[in-house]
């Protein structure tokens, strides 16, 4: 009777609790990128100590190795999703994107080469954005994208202000702590919680399929956008839009800083310009 019991919890477990909903999808954005907003401030500190002579130099590198390797592997995690489940790859992406966060009071030098090479697996966004498609019909699935991004802004508004506090009353050890365990928190939403949402029947008809090169090519849909005027001209208008906005989103922070010691408050004014350039960053 105790194994029949445990093996039915464990079977209810793999079920998540509930319908495959988009709720489950913002909770665990949601946790995510709360926790390394929460390190905003100590990142910087870190980032600034390991390269002091080249820190923007080499916050550039860090975060484009991993936008390159991220744009290169988004395809075909999304194929393989199709094809084994998005629970598995939510686990997947999530376990990976946060992996780093410890490393960084252990070795900032490993924080940082793990931040890069995390890159070929931080797509949660693609994974998320197909597990709402799978649970919404398409009268309601842009309401559900905007939830989404808006629960992904939310999460970054609110949380490089917590950390700065904790940051200035408890060091930065404790964000750390917290920004793990918040991580660790979201991976077991995702394992005890969170419903599969791609069909039995739909997986079971592609298991065994192979997966074409041009499932896989990030670059196919590059191509494709080019044969659609209208579809290219959205393309640049929201590429142009985001770039600059990209810029200054990893570098205005850095600047900051830089030239802390004009400030009297710090991690006040990091916390308060985070949160403003958020805000005007929602549309």
């Amino acid at each position: 009777m105790t194994h029949a019991c445990v093996v039915s919890l464990l079977f209810q477990l793999q079920q998540g609790i509930g319908r495959p909903s988009v709720y489950h999808a913002v909770v665990v954005i949601f946790l995510e990128f709360f926790s390394w907003g929460l390190l905003t401030t100590p990142m910087l500190t870190v980032l600034h100590e390991t390269f002091p002579q080249h820190t923007f130099l080499m916050n550039g590198l860090i975060q484009g190795v991993k936008g390159l390797l991220s744009f290169m592997s988004a395809p075909l995690i999304g194929a393989l999703s199709d094809v084994w489940g998005r629970r598995s790859f939510l686990l997947v992406t999530v376990f990976f994107t946060c992996a780093p966060i410890p490393l960084m009071r252990l070795s900032p030098w490993w924080y940082f080469a793990m931040i890069s090479m995390s890159g070929a697996f931080s797509v949660t966004f693609s994974v998320i954005f197909a597990y709402v498609a799978d649970v919404t019909d398409e009268r309601e699935r842009s309401t559900a994208y905007g939830l989404v991004s808006a629960t992904f802004a939310a999460s970054l508004v609110t949380s490089p202000a917590i950390g700065a506090y904790l940051s200035a009353w408890y060091g930065d050890s404790l964000v750390v702590l917290v920004a793990t365990l918040i991580a660790l928190a979201d991976i077991c939403f995702i394992l005890l919680a969170v419903p599969e949402s791609l069909p039995d029947k739909m997986r079971l008809s592609s298991w065994g399929t192979p997966i074409s090169w041009e499932h896989a090519d990030p670059f196919a849909s590059l191509r494709k956008v080019g044969q659609d005027s209208t579809v290219l001209l959205i393309c640049i208008t929201v590429f142009l839009s985001y770039l600059p906005e990209a810029g200054q989103y990893s570098s205005f922070f850095l600047y900051l800083r830089q030239v802390s010691h004009l400030m009297h408050s710090f991690s006040k004014n990091i916390s308060v310009n985070a949160a403003v350039l958020l805000c005007l960053s929602l549309h």
